[in-house]
């Protein structure tokens, strides 16, 4: 399972000029799950994710974690994450999960999100043709793979 987190000041999800989901200050997690995952790279991940501390403390210093900085999240699927590159220039998506097993994970992502925040999390629409706008702050942008964890 693959996540790029950023910190924003301000993003949205707009589905067909509507907007589905926005939050101000706090992070974008593009999730990709990957062939092979389970509960487990979810359970390894989410608290992973929301204890980065990556936002300012008052002396600018990047220390402080999601709850604490008072931020909000938006979470993402996406498939593209596990795009292989190595041969030609059209990418293979071999290694991204069957999208069934894919949105089980992302769901579960989302809910243990909730948990771990205890809030809502906001949320794209899986599958779906996705307009994801952000401001990038910093601008921080972290990658975590679950397989990388050892």
């Amino acid at each position: 399972m693959r996540a790029v987190i950023q910190r924003v000041s301000e993003a949205s999800v707009t589905i067909g000029g509507v907007a589905v989901t926005q939050i101000g200050s706090g992070l974008v997690v593009l999730l990709g799950v990957e062939v092979g995952d389970t509960a487990a790279d979810t359970a390894w991940l989410v608290p992973k994710v929301a204890k980065l501390r990556i936002f300012p403390d008052a002396d600018e210093k990047m220390n402080l974690a999601l709850a604490e900085a008072g931020g909000d999240v938006i979470v993402v699927s996406q498939f593209t994450l596990h795009a292989s590159t190595k041969k030609g220039n059209r990418p293979s998506f071999i290694r991204a999960s069957q999208p069934a097993a894919a949105k089980a994970l992302y769901e579960e992502f989302c809910t243990a999100m909730e948990g771990e925040l205890g809030r809502p999390v906001g949320r794209g629409v899986f599958a779906a043709d996705m307009k994801v706008a952000l401001v990038n702050d910093g601008p921080v942008t972290i990658l975590i793979d679950s397989r990388a964890r050892e």
